[in-house]
């Protein structure tokens, strides 16, 4: 998920909501008698409204007005694309504590697919869900006993999450197993440590950012600087940025991190409906590893902010880019509060292009160096191979959409092909064309 965040009062919203077709008493007439776009919103919400009055009155128990008005808004706003929604109150303030880096719950990234599936897409590194052994892929049935079949992505989050130190129990379909697995885990509280950092040997830097929440280019900052003060300068054969299953996150951060690395230069622009709006965001003077050769590795579940970092530092030349193809997310969604208790919108308002002009939407960022791991059989029954290409009602692709590509990432370093190529081409012991990346003074805008 790609973010910005902006706020609008709710009684604005309210107020354009009315104008929009609830206070209008004139009837418009188009050529030959047509009715103008206005009246027929009108004419629709009057039928909705007549629909709820009739579920109000008539249905077979009396329903909950609130959940009823809820799940229209929710109809509407999901009309739109896979990635707009409407989040009531309590969403809202559980989407905030995320981003902010620390919450009470299991620890991994889960999303709701087309047939209603809750779906893990990675478990974060050092949490309950990752200690369990919780693989992407795996569909979650049922939580402490209850369906998840039916609810919402944010009422199964809701019932994941709770106080630190209770126990949750999972019910988990995974492909390779013919009955359902169970888990029984402890919450904790997870405080996202989007950063991890290590020494390779004594001479190249390993960073490896799992998510794009408000911390993280700080984090990046203090992570090189704890790096660069164990090794001599003239010893350090450059850094591995690892990007890889990283979701994605926050705007400013992933133009903070992309930053860290140029000295000048687009990093993003942002087009919304009126192509003559477009908003550059540009890098200032302060590369924080000196113009070090960098590496940056991808693979297919990197979406969206993740994609941005990638893009720029291919586009300026700055990294050699490994691995295989992103996810292909390049659109960008804007929080609207909507006042006191009234939740917040999560609604797409632009698409977002990489320094050279390109949009990446369904078609993803390719790899300078393509690196395909060797997956054992048992994961490759599990692990599911997506893309934003492949979601139901996607923003369609300027250009042929493509499909995703391998996700998986081995535990163990020596196994991971991806790492290994980078470290031998940091160090001299294999080559490439691709490497090192030559920086370019600016990119060109189109």
């Amino acid at each position: 998920m790609l973010w910005f965040r902006r706020v609008v009062t709710g009684a604005a919203v309210g107020a354009a909501f009315f104008m929009l077709g609830l206070n209008s008493g004139h009837t418009q007439v188009g050529p030959q008698g047509t009715s103008t776009p206005s009246v027929e919103i009108n004419r629709q919400l009057e039928l909705l409204g007549k629909i709820l009055s009739i579920v109000r009155s008539d249905y077979v128990v009396k329903p909950d007005d609130g959940k009823l008005l809820s799940a229209a808004i929710d109809g509407i706003v999901k009309s739109l694309d896979p990635h707009s929604s409407y989040m009531d109150a309590k969403s809202y303030r559980d989407m905030q504590t995320t981003t902010s880096g620390q919450f009470g719950g299991l620890g991994m990234q889960v999303n709701m697919d087309g047939d209603g599936l809750l779906k893990v897409v990675s478990p974060i590194d050092d949490t309950p869900a990752s200690r369990a052994g919780i693989q992407a892929g795996d569909i979650i049935t049922q939580v402490d006993g209850m369906p998840v079949k039916g609810m919402t992505l944010a009422q199964a989050v809701e019932k994941m999450r709770g106080t630190p130190g209770t126990q949750v129990r999972l019910e988990i379909k995974r492909k390779d197993q013919a009955e359902p697995l169970n888990f029984t885990l402890t919450r904790e509280v997870i405080k996202v440590s989007a950063v991890r950092k290590q020494l390779e040997g004594d001479d190249v830097g390993y960073i490896r950012i799992t998510q794009f929440n408000s911390r993280v280019a700080d984090e990046l900052k203090e992570a090189i600087q704890a790096l660069t003060a164990k090794v001599p300068p003239e010893q350090f054969k450059g850094y591995i940025l690892d990007l890889r299953n990283n979701p994605g996150g926050l705007l400013d951060q992933a133009v903070r991190v992309a930053g860290a690395f140029l000295t000048s230069g687009e990093i993003v622009s942002i087009r919304g409906r009126n192509p003559d709006q477009v908003q550059r965001f540009t890098a200032a003077p302060g590369d924080l590893i000196d113009g070090k050769p960098l590496i940056v590795l991808i693979n297919g579940g990197s979406a969206s902010a993740s994609e941005i970092v990638a893009g720029a530092l291919q586009d300026q030349s700055r990294a050699t880019i490994i691995g295989t193809r992103t996810f292909g997310k390049a659109s960008v969604q804007t929080i609207i509060p909507l006042g006191q208790g009234n939740g917040a919108l999560r609604l797409t308002t632009a698409r977002y292009y990489t320094p050279s002009g390109r949009s990446i939407q369904a078609q993803g960022i390719a790899p300078d160096i393509e690196v395909l791991q060797d997956v054992p059989k048992e994961v490759a029954a599990v692990v599911q191979t997506r893309s934003e290409a492949g979601l139901p009602g996607h923003l369609k692709a300027e250009g042929d959409e493509l499909t995703g590509s391998q996700s998986f990432v081995p535990r163990d370093a020596k196994g991971d092909k991806a790492l290994q190529t980078a470290l031998a081409l940091l160090r001299g012991t294999e080559t490439n064309p691709a490497f090192p990346a030559k920086p370019k003074q600016a990119a060109s805008v189109h």
